[in-house]
């Protein structure tokens, strides 16, 4: 009995690189983030759980700096959250985070994430990531409507 292979004819694909500047002129705000020596596993490089971590730091600023959300009247829960990591972030990297808003539903919307490294003057992206986001009553435990003040400071602010 003869055995024919088919996936020794496909061709070898390249492993996937990572990313320069590319696409972060559609960010318009940018923080710092600061890494703590807790952030740091075994390896020397940052905890994979750690950058869910630096999302919420950095989508914190971005609301009450950009957005202006008022947190007593309408609260954020985050429904999903997703991470793709490109390169590592060692003990003596500088990481900033661009943040944006990357669709506005009615009781949701998304924001998108990128932590970049700072290396000889360029920044090298080292993941990306997505949370979607719903306001949310506390007290009635239910969505509800993104108010209208925190909507169009984020349509103004993204110019979507």
């Amino acid at each position: 009995m003869i055995f024919k292979t088919f996936w020794r004819k496909n061709k070898k694909q390249d492993d996937i690189k990572s990313e320069t500047d590319s696409n972060l002129d559609k960010f318009k705000y940018k923080t710092t983030i600061e890494t703590r020596f807790v952030d740091f596993d075994m390896m020397g490089h940052v905890n994979n759980a750690m950058y869910f971590t630096y999302m919420e730091i950095a989508r914190t600023k971005y609301w009450k700096q950009a957005i202006s959300w008022d947190w007593e009247k309408t609260g954020v829960v985050i429904a999903s959250a997703g991470i793709n990591y490109k390169l590592p972030v060692f003990l003596k990297d500088t990481i900033s985070m661009y943040v944006r808003t990357s669709r506005i539903g009615n009781t949701s919307f998304d924001l998108e994430y990128v932590i970049v490294k700072h290396i000889n003057g360029e920044e090298k992206i080292c993941t990306r990531g997505k949370t979607t986001c719903v306001a949310f009553d506390y007290k009635t435990k239910t969505a509800v409507e993104i108010p209208a003040h925190e909507r169009n400071k984020m349509i103004e602010f993204e110019q979507l």
